[in-house]
């Protein structure tokens, strides 16, 4: 592959790389606000009690409900679709959903009758088969007899709008004869297996904002990382005005709910890169939905084996197993290829609420069996790293790494010999691969994707980079250098955030699951 092999058939790319919170929200509030007509957005999280960030934002309000109230008032038709989730195994994220349903139509009365908000909760309508319902009832009930449990601890009224916020335990919750809630054995409740996990926004048919980030005061950190350890949160969005990649995301919005649903078939698209699944015809063979669409795997799979020199991977997970034994592949074939990876030391429920269920294990084994495979492959040629705040903090916990906190990587970005870069939603792990509806963009022109790894290198780094961190041949020894160096040194005194990553305590942790799918974490 070479960065000109098919640049006259590419759109000149107007390309905004938005780093963190910090620079993403102000820029999403603008779009919101300098909206004349419509806005089209499916995100995973929409929390409309998160603060406003930009000036003009400020000027007309202090939260998200106050803008959206404003942008109604001012007649622009909102088209906002949100996820749901399972009432019982992702009960906080379901809350969440019908909470954000209220606060919508709530702004749409208040913005006054003229108001035009076309709202869906959207659940992905895959469902596991029952004898397979039926195999997890136990493990499912004890969780539903947890989130009954709380409800039961609630006085009447504040227990009926909580179970309004909860609509998908309709027909399987009853009340005894002492009037607490409690679980019916029948039906066996169908579970969800798939969502949709996708952050995209449309302006005016003119502006297309994609990436990872979704809206809510846990995903705002700024670009020094100063919050909280458990309050940080790395992650990129891209601004793009481009008319043929801003055509095709505005289809994708119009269209992804009827693909899921099965009415409708995938089209062929230039740039855009999706992830999208339907019900299986007979759900009892796999607990998970059938792919349809799976270009983002495929890209990625295809730009990893024509890499010649480098490839840059930044993601919340590393679990896929294909994609493993691509990199494997690729390093064992072109003795010449070099691999830099950034990586959470852990993962979030891992790392700051003690998750130790089968769940988070298997996921940390999947990590740990991949991390291996690529390590043994690339041997001295690939550096994977982990960042940690520049302070010193003690803990026995994967909260911390090299005695510094955390810093949480959320970004899904990955580059290949700078030519080709991808934004997207999906996480490189067989969930967002296979099942989650997840939607990116690939970038083809050399000087932007050279541009974009270049503000990465910058930001973890803390200033403008070197240029032996940009060189292909001497980027993975600078990169290991500089994570050894700042791995010897104290905290207060490193250069940018980056460390060695430690695959030891995910293959500790980690268990095999004999029979269950990587799709599922």
């Amino acid at each position: 592959m070479t960065c000109s092999e098919d640049a006259a058939r590419v759109p000149s790319e107007g390309v905004e790389m938005l780093m963190t919170a910090a620079e993403a929200f102000p820029e999403m509030e603008r779009a919101f606000l300098n909206s004349r007509t419509e806005v089209w957005a499916s995100l995973r999280v929409f929390d409309l009690q998160t603060r406003l960030r930009s000036e003009v934002g400020q000027r007309i309000g202090s939260t998200w409900e106050d803008l959206i109230i404003y942008v109604l008032r001012r007649g622009v038709t909102l088209n906002i679709i949100v996820s749901d989730f399972d009432a019982v195994m992702a009960n906080p994220l379901h809350v969440g959903t019908w909470q954000t349903m209220r606060h919508l139509r709530a702004a749409a009365l208040r913005a006054g009758p003229d108001a035009k908000l076309n709202l869906t909760a959207a659940a992905h309508p895959a469902r596991v088969g029952g004898m397979w319902c039926a195999l997890f009832w136990p493990a499912v009930r004890s969780r539903l007899n947890g989130v009954l449990e709380d409800l039961n601890q609630l006085e009447p009224a504040e227990q009926d709008q909580r179970l309004a916020e909860m609509p998908g335990l309709d027909g399987y919750v009853r009340r005894d004869r002492n009037g607490r809630l409690c679980a019916r054995l029948l039906p066996v409740r169908p579970l969800l297996p798939a969502t949709h996990h996708q952050k995209i926004a449309v302006f005016d048919r003119q502006r297309l904002y994609i990436g990872g980030l979704d809206l809510d005061e846990r995903r705002f950190d700024d670009t020094g990382h100063h919050r909280r350890r458990d309050e940080t949160w790395q992650d990129v969005q891209l601004m793009l005005d481009d008319p043929e990649i801003v055509a095709e995301g505005q289809a994708h919005l119009e269209s992804f709910l009827d693909i899921c649903a099965g009415t409708k078939e995938p089209p062929k698209r230039k740039h855009l890169l999706t992830t999208l699944s339907r019900p299986r015809d007979w759900p009892n063979h796999v607990p998970g939905p059938r792919q349809v669409d799976a270009t983002l795997k495929e890209t990625h799979l295809r730009r990893i084996r024509e890499a010649k020199h480098l490839i840059y991977l930044e993601s919340q997970f590393f679990r896929d197993t294909e994609i493993a034994d691509a990199l494997a592949e690729a390093a064992r074939e072109n003795p010449d290829l070099g691999l830099v990876m950034v990586l959470p030391a852990a993962p979030e429920d891992v790392a700051f609420d003690g998750n130790t269920g089968s769940d988070a294990r298997y996921g940390e084994y999947l990590q740990a069996q991949c991390i291996a495979k690529v390590q043994d492959a690339f041997g001295a040629r690939a550096v994977i790293m982990s960042p940690v705040q520049p302070v010193a903090m003690a803990s026995d916990g994967r909260d911390t790494l090299a005695g510094s906190p955390i810093i949480y990587v959320h970004t899904k970005f990955s580059v290949c010999d700078d030519c080709r870069a991808i934004l997207s939603s999906a996480n490189l792990n067989g969930r967002s691969m296979t099942w989650d509806t997840e939607v990116g963009v690939e970038l083809r022109q050399a000087d932007t994707v050279a541009a974009m790894r270049e503000q990465v290198c910058g930001h973890w780094l803390q200033m403008a980079p070197p240029s032996r961190f940009l060189d292909p041949e001497r980027a993975v020894e600078a990169w290991r250098a500089q994570a050894d160096a700042n791995l010897a040194a104290s905290p207060e005194e490193r250069t940018g955030f980056l460390v060695p990553y430690d695959p030891a305590p995910a293959a500790e942790f980690g268990r095999r699951l004999p029979l269950v799918s990587q799709a599922m974490v």
